[in-house]
């Protein structure tokens, strides 16, 4: 594809472009450098590198040096990076839905995915666990992603893979970091979601008010004119995004209980499931079961049916599927069950997110409720405290894992979380903490390991050794080190 194509800048110089990328060591002939700066180093310091190894083209800032071939200029380079990027790759899904919030996205994401599919449409959904979906041949597709939103460019292959296989509605997970970095400004959705905003990335944002203002981004840059907004109105933050979007030209779904689109009436915990009342339309009500755990879930629910919604469904329509969905994996997800008593693995990592698994697994303990928790090493600090406090005040048992130290010392992490859970059992190794939660239960209880989720890594120092806790926690049963009558 020509410069001048991608760029849609006359050029007086006008290469073929073959390939993109940010990273001078992946350049190959023919491609286009972006030389962005990062937040630890300068890209213009790898343009030389970049063209001895066959760039052609390098794009820039306004006031960049001007470089030995073909230069684009921009005043924001990631954004214009993201535009490039989805003009070079090109196909995408016809419906893209982007959802956003500290908490929710994936399992929102996954159950638009599966409810387009029950449908009858190519339904996918891209972030935390990767792109995958339905191709139109029936089979399976999915592309391995590193970050929640990646980089531009790995986003639009990974968008053009997903119509490539026939993907026609694709729900995507849209970080604060992705929109602060721009990387999905080459996207323009159809229809964009709120779950909550809570406590999070504070080690990346400034503030607070930083990290939401990222998140609206969505919704005043990235959707289109018209498009559909659908909030969670019982989710923090709701108010404040709903009082930004009242001047602006989209249409408005509201979920939850104060919601008046989807508005849920009821949520009644049972052993395999929950029991919605819900009020829609001229005030039809409608029970349904959904067969996940906790409240939130719920939802996360009504968030993907506003979605499905908005691609032209009838809700009525829509709401016939909504029993058939099924967990994402690593968020109240069952890992084992011994002696009488359920483990489950969820990743919740945040304040809010640790009081909502707990608060969603409190219905259905019939004993004590356990907790395992752990923070991650060069993340935000402040958020440690507070989470052994939600754990403290949600589990009967509070126990205290490694989850990722990543460079700082593990019993620094744990000190900091035992500020907030005193009373805590300070285990640090995560193997021995399973272990010693599941020889702590007794029939009825309930054991919540916490943190890591669908992860299959745990980060120590500049090493990832495989764990994960739901394999972990099947062997120790297996093997009966756990304790207990299995």
């Amino acid at each position: 594809m020509k410069l001048s194509t991608l760029s849609q800048l006359p050029q007086t110089e006008d290469p073929d472009i073959t390939g993109i990328t940010a990273d001078s060591r992946a350049v190959e002939p023919g491609y286009l450098f972006a030389a962005l700066q990062g937040r630890h180093a300068d890209g213009w310091q790898f343009v030389d590198e970049a063209i001895r190894r066959g760039a052609v083209a390098v794009l820039g800032y306004t006031d960049s040096p001007e470089p030995a071939v073909p230069i684009i200029r921009a005043s924001e380079p990631r954004a214009a990076l993201s535009r490039i990027a989805a003009r070079f790759f090109g196909a995408i899904p016809a419906f893209m839905a982007g959802i956003t919030g500290t908490n929710g996205k994936t399992s929102t994401a996954s159950f638009a995915a599966q409810l387009w599919q029950a449908l009858g449409r190519q339904g996918g959904s891209l972030g935390t666990l990767g792109a995958q979906g339905l191709g139109t041949d029936g089979g399976l597709w999915s592309v391995p992603l590193a970050h929640t939103t990646p980089d531009p460019v790995t986003l639009h292959s990974a968008l053009c893979v997903a119509a490539g296989h026939g993907c026609d509605h694709l729900a995507m997970e849209v970080s604060s970091h992705g929109l602060d970095q721009y990387r999905a400004d080459g996207v323009r959705f159809d229809a964009a979601a709120f779950t909550n905003i809570t406590q999070d990335h504070l080690d990346y944002h400034a503030t607070f008010e930083a990290y939401f203002l990222a998140k609206k981004r969505l919704f005043t840059d990235l959707l289109k004119p018209g498009g559909t907004v659908i909030i969670n109105r019982d989710g923090a933050g709701a108010e404040d995004l709903t009082a930004l979007l009242s001047d602006r030209d989209c249409h408005l779904l509201t979920t939850g209980k104060t919601g008046e689109t989807l508005k849920l009436l009821r949520v009644t915990p049972e052993p395999a499931g929950l029991t919605v009342d819900l009020q829609f339309g001229m005030g039809t009500e409608q029970s349904f079961h959904l067969p996940l755990l906790g409240q939130f879930q719920a939802e996360n629910a009504l968030v993907a049916v506003g979605l499905v919604m908005a691609s032209g469904v009838a809700v009525d329509e829509v709401l016939a599927h909504l029993g058939d969905l099924t967990g994402v994996p690593g968020r109240m997800a069952l890992a084992g069950r011994h002696g009488g008593a359920g483990i489950y693995v969820d990743y919740a990592h945040t304040p809010d997110a640790i009081a909502t698994a707990l608060k969603a697994a409190r219905p259905h303990t019939q004993g004590r409720l356990l907790a395992i928790i752990g923070a991650g090493g060069d993340r935000d600090p402040t958020k440690r405290a507070p989470m052994g406090a939600a754990a403290a005040a949600h589990a009967d048992r509070v126990i205290l894992a490694d989850d990722n130290p990543r460079s700082e010392d593990p019993a620094q992490i744990r000190a900091a979380l035992r500020e907030g859970a005193p009373q805590a059992t300070d285990i640090g190794d995560r193997e021995k903490a399973i272990a010693y939660g599941i020889g702590e239960l007794r029939p009825g209880d309930v054991l919540m390991i916490l943190g890591k989720g669908h992860e299959t890594g745990q980060v120590i120092g500049d090493r990832t050794i495989s764990f994960d806790d739901t394999v972990v926690v099947q062997r120790l049963i297996a093997d009966n080190k756990g304790g207990g009558d299995g």
